[in-house]
């Protein structure tokens, strides 16, 4: 039995540069009530309103930053100037960036990372600028009629760089041409680039496998890795920074590599990449599964190959590994129902009511 497949339609759009501007505040002002009896008729010149503040909220109906790659520029309203009778202006109105949970605001000057988005979280990023103070403010008994104001404080500005980790319940790890791409194929209707060749996946594709009515995973399919990656090296941090976040990992191996490389060879290689970059990354469950068992004749050679790679990997008997083919769809339904059970404790996927 297949599983039911989902449509996700994404190109991940997963960075994006943008000017932010907080409001000024507005001016102090100058003004005398005209009253009998009292010098000038006092003073009474409101102070200015507060600048609006530039905001950050985690939106867990945002999943892509493609709003902000099509609008370079987001300010807040400025405070409104003070007014007579000691009024004070009105506050500027604030503005916010609603953005995907996952998604690391950085100050695009200094690097500094500004916030590190959860869901539901708001944050300020830019300050709107104080109001000014208006005559009345500098009353005093040896200054009755003071004549002096202040304008207001102009609000934060400067440019952001917006970087989402990619949220997805599982990251399909694995050499250039493991079978990433067409696995997720199988798992779901995304499309993802496909060829013969290595790196045809450039940006993360996400996908959702509808295991049956009730449960659902969402996965990703991430740009493979060469060693060095953790330095940098190919697509290197482009891939890493992207798992970070996943609730799991599906190691993708190819039973036979087109590149006649040693399977056990390439699992080793990317899980040094993984630990080197982050240590914590490499300690999210893993799930093996071994791809392309269609290039075996029988039952019985598929069933030997998954017995001698778990010998060679040196798996413990509670360790998942997965035979599969992701051009036949042979295997699948296994690998999705051992990758709900691995993610039991984690809260897994989404638990359908």
């Amino acid at each position: 039995m297949s599983p039911n497949r989902s449509y996700l339609p994404v190109m991940l759009a997963d960075r994006a540069v943008i000017f932010i501007k907080a409001g000024d505040g507005g001016d102090g002002c100058l003004s005398f009530r005209r009253e009998k009896y009292i010098p000038k008729g006092g003073p009474d010149g409101g102070n200015g309103g507060r600048g609006g503040d530039v905001l950050a909220f985690g939106d867990k109906s945002a999943q892509t930053l493609l709003d902000f790659q099509g609008r370079h520029h987001w300010n807040a309203e400025n405070g409104s100037p003070g007014s007579g009778r000691d009024k004070t202006g009105a506050s500027g109105e604030s503005v916010t960036l609603r953005l995907p949970p996952g998604t690391i605001i950085i100050d695009n000057d200094s690097s500094e990372v500004l916030a590190d988005l959860t869901e539901d979280q708001e944050v300020v990023i830019a300050k709107g600028g104080s109001g000014g103070f208006g005559n009345a403010h500098f009353k005093s008994p040896t200054n009755q009629t003071p004549r002096e104001t202040t304008p207001g404080a102009p609000g934060e500005a400067f440019e952001i760089r917006l970087e989402l980790k990619l949220i997805a319940d599982i990251g399909l790890v694995g050499k250039p041409n493991a079978g990433k791409s067409t696995l997720l194929t199988a798992l779901s209707r995304a499309t993802p680039k496909i060829a013969d060749y290595p790196f045809t996946t450039l940006s993360p594709q996400l996908g959702i496998a509808e295991i049956d009515p009730s449960r659902r995973l969402i996965f990703a399919d991430i740009p493979g890795l060469i060693e060095g990656a953790a330095q940098g090296a190919g697509l290197g941090h482009e891939f890493l920074r992207h798992i970070e976040r996943t609730k799991a990992i599906v190691h993708v191996l190819e039973i036979e590599p087109l590149d006649g490389s040693d399977p056990v060879a390439n699992y080793e290689a990317i899980r040094k990449e993984l630990f080197d970059y982050s240590p914590l990354l490499a300690e999210k469950e893993e799930i093996i599964a071994v791809n392309k068992l269609d290039l075996l004749a029988t039952d019985e050679d598929r069933l030997e190959a998954i017995s001698m790679m778990r010998t060679a990997l040196r798996l413990g008997p509670d360790d998942p590994i997965v035979g599969i083919s992701g051009a036949t769809g042979f295997g699948v339904r296994d690998l999705l129902e051992a990758c709900w059970a691995r993610l039991g404790s984690a809260e897994p996927g989404w638990q359908i009511p």
